[in-house]
């Protein structure tokens, strides 16, 4: 009898995403189990009693999933899973933090897209204020962008102080240079983006960040992205749908929630049906989500 694809969930909070639960069925997972509550110390003894139970050939039907909605927290419980594996018994891993990882990789494929089309640039040496930069998506989406080489700062309407915290945390746990601004307030928004080249709007849902009026102020910008949906739009103009769509009253162009979630979808079912196909052990981050999320792009620009 074959065996079995079984995916094992790994999650902090008190619940697994459905969502989560949703793409790993559609990948091809026949079993999918969450666990919840599993802090980093917990992660170890988890990931080795799914090694243990089976064979080598049972383990390449095998994947541990880890969500979440902290963006530095899956990063450490993914390296405590990868810690406590070895060969023979090793399984493929995915993080992605409440979409964070498969989110941030996509908007900053949309961007780099639209800067070499628009613009004939790409994201190397760009200034990008991440508004809402503190939060799971806006870190990630700055760690990724300053890893393509831009000059990147996340911004905290706690303050310059509160941001400039995060930044170096975020910084150091993954390896690049990451600024902080303020958005506390508007005077504050509009110094923070008055250099922009990109500008990635990462606030909660329902929050305009960026009004019309202080959009006017970002004389340099190129693109603005947004991954907020509800109502009002996190900047003025960007609509959900648009997709590199010229942004009124700027040279910039706008992509918004839809088209962002579109490429966000798309890379994460490929991230998981790699992980369910793999010929041997994957491990996926954000980094493989960048790639992945480029590809598709590239696909549907051939």
């Amino acid at each position: 009898m074959e065996r079995p694809y079984i995916l094992h969930m790994f999650t902090p909070g008190r619940q697994m995403s459905p969502f989560d639960i949703n793409m790993a069925a559609d990948a091809g997972y026949q079993v999918i189990v969450p666990y919840c509550e599993v802090d980093a110390d917990g992660v170890a003894g988890l990931t080795q009693d799914t090694i243990f139970s089976r064979s080598p050939k049972g383990l390449l039907r095998t994947g541990i999933f880890i969500g979440g909605r902290d963006a530095l927290e899956a990063a450490d419980m993914l390296e405590k899973a990868k810690g406590a594996m070895f060969k023979p018994f090793v399984v493929s891993l995915m993080a992605d933090p409440s979409g964070a990882y498969t989110t941030a990789a996509a908007m900053v494929a949309c961007v780099e897209a639209a800067l070499a089309s628009h613009h004939a640039k790409g994201l190397d040496g760009q200034r990008v204020v991440v508004i809402g930069g503190t939060g799971p998506v806006g870190r990630i989406a700055g760690v990724i962008a300053a890893q393509a080489g831009a000059q990147v700062f996340l911004s905290s309407r706690g303050g310059a102080d509160a941001a400039e915290a995060v930044a170096r945390e975020s910084g150091k746990r993954f390896g690049v240079s990451l600024g902080g601004v303020s958005s506390g307030d508007t005077a504050a928004v509009r110094a923070s983006i008055a250099d922009a080249d990109v500008l990635l709007a990462c606030a909660p849902a329902g929050v305009q960040a960026v009004s019309a009026e202080t959009l006017t102020f970002a004389k340099r910008l190129k693109v603005a992205a947004d991954v907020n949906a509800v109502p009002p739009e996190g900047i003025a103009g960007v609509g959900a749908t648009d997709n590199a769509k010229p942004l009124s009253g700027t040279t910039a162009v706008g992509i918004g929630a839809l088209a962002i979630g579109n490429v966000k979808y798309q890379t994460q079912q490929r991230l998981l049906v790699q992980m369910h196909q793999a010929e041997a052990p994957v491990v996926l981050s954000f980094t493989e989500a960048f790639a992945t999320a480029r590809a598709f792009i590239a696909e549907k620009a051939a």
